[in-house]
């Protein structure tokens, strides 16, 4: 659901960031959309992972940065159109280093700086464990807070779903900020 969206907002000129590499899945799938991508994640192997999965697809249009997203300021300069974030926990890796609360909303600050009218920031929020719980419900509570002239938040649930599914989170950037 999540990267049909993202396709409304895409092209071959944009620039996108991935917020959690993870296991370079999205990172691929936008390498092969886009101008360039940012990602990023906080575990060497991630970073690793990422890495081989593009180039085992002839892929150099990524910037891999092993560094939380809340340093994203350190190493983007550009505007952005689309933002990807999986919060959690690195599958079939070590589930006690996980996103946090305070690293993700700091991250968003950023972002949403940075993000171009028309962009995207794309979340998604995986609950299912205790620093995911906490996570979730931070975010959301931040994100309300957004103001609507500026931007839309979309939440997506599955309600049909047992054991905390993930559930969608969807930022557009309506207009520029008046300084």
């Amino acid at each position: 659901m999540a990267r049909l969206v993202w396709d409304r907002y895409i092209n071959t000129n944009s620039i996108a960031v991935d917020a959690t590499c993870g296991n370079g899945n999205d990172t691929l799938y936008l390498a092969q959309r886009v101008r360039h991508v940012y990602g990023f994640d906080i575990q060497k192997q991630a970073i690793e992972n990422t890495g081989e999965l593009l180039k085992q697809h002839q892929l150099d249009n990524c910037t891999l940065i092993c560094d939380g997203h809340e340093n994203i300021d350190k190493y983007i300069s550009e505007p952005i159109d689309l933002a990807v974030y999986n919060l959690g926990y690195l599958p079939k890796g070590d589930k006690s280093i996980t996103t946090t609360a305070n690293g993700t909303i700091s991250s968003l600050e950023k972002v949403l700086g940075m993000l171009n009218i028309n962009g995207l920031v794309s979340l998604t929020l995986y609950w299912g464990h205790p620093e995911g719980r906490e996570e979730r419900e931070k975010v959301l509570e931040y994100v309300r807070t957004l103001d609507s002239s500026r931007f839309h938040v979309l939440y997506m649930q599955l309600i049909n779903q047992e054991n905390t599914p993930p559930e969608l989170l969807f930022i557009t950037r309506k207009k520029k900020d008046v300084i």
